[in-house]
């Protein structure tokens, strides 16, 4: 079964490998990554999120208070580099919400009985089963990839500046990161792989090594000088294997 629906924002995709797919159980998906958007959006004026900002929420709900909860720990975590709260614009807890909401939505397909899934939420995802071959596109070339991942009951998140130039922001200095190309995080959920890829990202290069020593966390990155860092233990296919190990391995992205 494969189902594509624009959520969020972004395509989000749906593959399940099963014999038997409970119908249900891929409507609520949906549901709720809908719900959250509804809820959490920093673009509608009559979200939570936007409310609470506003003061007109004075307690939050238990999912938007996770949610602010996870916002602070990278705060702390990152010195301040990565907040959901910037001089001049709203709360955006965007790069938080993403991960934590597709890793619930994970939840609800394995409750269900799924066992083998592919869930991509614009290019971040979530897979039960496997192995699964995920690509890691190259930052200056839609057409080619740079990485091919063999990864099982785990989850994979890419920050990088070729959609949206620019857009991470370093909350510190109000400048946008630019010390990288892009750097993909594969970790044991979506909650951990997508804000540790945004937060490493606006770290710039030293966000490389920040993100190797939080547990469960490989990492995958490309910098401004099209050197490639990796870790060790990430899961490189058998088929992509040329790489060299290390996480200051020296080599193109080309």
């Amino acid at each position: 079964m494969r189902r594509v629906e624009h959520v969020m924002g972004f395509p989000v995709s749906l593959r399940v490998d099963d014999e038997e797919i409970p119908d249900r159980a891929v409507d609520a998906v949906f549901a709720w990554l809908r719900a959250v958007d509804a809820r959490f959006s920093p673009f509608r004026a009559d979200s939570e999120v936007c409310r609470l900002d506003r003061g007109e929420v004075t307690r939050p709900s238990d999912d938007l208070r996770e949610v602010l909860g996870l916002c602070e720990e990278y705060r702390l975590a990152t010195g301040g580099a990565f907040d959901a709260r910037r001089p001049g614009r709203g709360l955006d807890p965007c790069a938080v919400v993403k991960g934590w909401s597709v890793q619930r939505a994970a939840g609800l397909l394995t409750a269900a009985g799924v066992r083998r899934f592919c869930l991509n939420a614009g290019g971040d995802v979530v897979v039960a089963g496997g192995p699964w071959r995920v690509g890691v596109r190259h930052p200056e070339d839609a057409d080619r990839l740079c990485a091919v991942l063999s990864v099982t009951d785990a989850a994979v998140a890419t920050s990088a500046r070729y959609e949206r130039g620019d857009h991470l922001v370093d909350a510190r200095t109000g400048a946008p990161a630019t010390g990288l190309l892009s750097l993909t995080v594969v970790a044991p959920t979506l909650t951990e792989a997508d804000p540790v890829a945004t937060a490493a990202f606006v770290l710039g290069p030293e966000g490389v090594t920040w993100a190797a020593a939080r547990e469960g966390c490989e990492v995958f990155a490309v910098d401004a000088a099209h050197r490639v860092l990796r870790t060790p233990g990430l899961p490189v296919a058998a088929t992509d294997r040329a790489a060299s190990d290390g996480v200051a391995a020296d080599r193109s992205a080309a």
